[in-house]
C-alpha cells in the first residue's frame, strides 16, 4: 500500500514510500443470531493480528455482546493505549528545548524581573 505524507503536517501530498498491509475478512454465525462480517488492516504481517481484530469488529457489531466486550477487551486496551500515550508525551518532554526570544527578553526588566 503506497502511503502519503505532507511537509510540516500541513502542505501539499507526497508519496512517502510502500508499506506492507494484511488483510483480514471474516464471518461469525452466533447459533442464535445473525451472522456479522467483521474486516481489518494491520500494519505489516501479522495474520494473527489482523484474525483477532476482525473478530473484535465483528463481535463488536452485536448489541447483546458490547457489555461484555467493554469490561474484557475495550478497557484493557485503553489503558494500554494510555500508557503509550503518556510514553511518547514522557519522550517528547525529555527532549524540549526552550528558546529565549529578543522580544521575551524585552518584556523583563533590568534584572530580570517583569515590570
Amino acid at each position: 500500500m503506497m502511503i502519503q505524507g505532507r511537509a510540516g503536517g500541513t502542505g501539499a501530498r507526497f508519496n512517502l514510500g510502500e508499506v506492507t498491509v494484511t488483510r483480514c475478512a471474516l464471518r461469525l454465525n452466533p447459533p442464535s443470531s445473525t451472522p456479522h462480517v467483521g474486516i481489518a488492516y494491520v500494519l505489516g504481517r501479522s495474520h494473527r493480528q489482523a484474525q483477532l481484530a476482525a473478530t473484535a469488529d465483528a463481535l463488536l457489531q452485536s448489541p447483546d455482546q458490547h457489555a461484555a466486550l467493554d469490561t474484557t477487551l475495550l478497557v484493557s486496551i485503553r489503558i494500554h493505549l494510555s500508557e503509550l500515550r503518556t510514553q511518547r508525551q514522557d519522550r517528547a518532554d525529555s527532549s524540549k528545548v526552550e528558546f529565549f526570544t529578543v522580544a521575551r527578553e524585552s518584556d523583563l526588566g533590568e534584572y530580570g524581573d517583569q515590570e
